[in-house]
């Protein structure tokens, strides 16, 4: 019998859910192989392929393409778009761009840049290359229905080629702002140079990056608000915390790989001899899509990953204070989510954020949410998300 569109696109967001469930969260490794078999097939179009020249001026899209299976009512797109590095060098960016149809608003549509949690860091691990590459934009659908534009990074180094950025703040800051440059550049007045960020994760680690870097950055933007659900904050802390699991373990190897590589240190200072063998493997695996493949590396190393504390070993130490948020006041409202069952991002860690946000003066909600885990939290979120946005725009 054929399967209809609504319900492969039913399949696929159940799977997404209950891999983030019981993987994510848990750091539990027993999934089922074809829902990760569902997520994992590849995107086999040329998008991708014979890349114009990164330089130009940040936030130009350089290639579009139609994408079919958007939310009914909008029009979606793959966008290549061009932005820098945290060290100021261009790179190309890859990633989503859904628009409502219908009659744009006096002013245009304000932009929404979505910052996506997790999903590895591998070109292939990138949202926008997945056979559904919307079911990874948390909130799309309600976001659309209030007549916002919705743009998506895929992250410097997902996607197309490019410098590791795996929890690397500053280059992930300005993928997310240059995503809005992008909607902007691409769809001329139907949009406005209004923003809103919205991340989950390890796209809240890059919201607030892109909050923190705007005025600097991208002055021309009009950036109203930022929202962050569990984001990933006080680095150290975070890795040690979580690397009792193989879903610690895991985004481990992403981080140490991406700041090796970036900051050319390396990894045999903070890994222990069989984890820093393992990196190449565990960084061309997905997280979620290639769960069970990347948990068998990662499962004998629990226990046997690191041969140093980050938190107070150097250069690591300054690293990754370096790479958390905060510490700045925020010139916009900030809505912070965190659900009080995260096992992955513990919610002292984020109250300690917020708290000293609040002492630096920025304006911000603290949002807990009882019952919440790290993968539920941004669906549960997102009612007071929407509110909190459109009392801002």
């Amino acid at each position: 019998m054929r399967r209809r569109p609504g319900r492969i696109r039913a399949g696929i967001a159940g799977a997404v859910a209950v891999l983030l469930a019981t993987v994510l969260l848990s750091g539990c490794s027993q999934v089922v192989r074809g829902e990760e078999d569902l997520l994992a097939r590849p995107y086999t179009g040329r998008f991708y392929d014979d890349l114009p020249k990164a330089a130009g001026t940040p936030g130009t899209v350089v290639r579009s393409e139609l994408v079919p299976g958007q939310p009914g009512g909008s029009t979606a797109w793959r966008i290549l778009y061009r932005t820098t590095d945290l060290h100021g060098i261009p790179v190309l960016n890859s990633g989503m761009l859904v628009v409502p149809d219908g009659k744009v608003p006096e002013g245009g549509r304000a932009i929404v840049s979505w910052g996506h949690p997790t999903t590895g860091s591998a070109e292939k691990c990138a949202p926008s290359r997945s056979v559904d590459p919307y079911v990874w934009m948390e909130g799309l659908t309600d976001l659309l229905k209030q007549g916002y534009a919705v743009v998506s990074s895929d992250y410097t180094g997902m996607g197309v080629p490019g410098p590791d950025s795996y929890l690397v703040g500053a280059t992930e800051g300005r993928n997310v702002l240059d995503a809005a440059r992008a909607a902007r550049d691409f769809l001329g007045s139907v949009v406005s140079d209004r923003v809103l960020l919205w991340g989950h994760s390890q796209g809240g680690q890059a919201a607030l990056f892109a909050a923190q870097l705007w005025k600097e950055y991208a002055p021309e933007l009009d950036v109203r608000a930022v929202a962050v659900a569990a984001p990933a904050t006080d680095l150290a802390p975070l890795l040690r915390a979580d690397i009792g699991d193989v879903s610690g373990v895991s985004i481990a190897a992403y981080a140490f790989a991406a700041y090796s590589s970036v900051y050319e240190v390396p990894v045999d200072t903070i890994l222990t001899p069989a984890a820093a063998a393992a990196l190449p493997a565990m960084n061309g695996f997905c997280l979620l899509t290639q769960n069970s493949a990347l948990h068998d590396v990662a499962k004998p190393l629990v226990g046997g990953f690191l041969s140093a504390d980050p938190e107070t070993t150097e250069p690591w130490a300054g690293l990754l204070a370096a790479n958390t948020p905060g510490g700045t006041a925020l010139p916009m409202p900030l809505l912070v989510a965190q659900g009080l069952n995260d096992k992955l991002v513990r919610p002292d860690s984020t109250t300690a954020f917020v708290e000293g946000e609040q002492r630096l003066g920025t304006d911000v909600r603290y949002l807990r949410v009882p019952g919440a885990t790290h993968g539920s939290i941004a669906g549960k979120a997102l009612p007071d998300v929407l509110s909190f946005f459109a009392a801002r725009t």
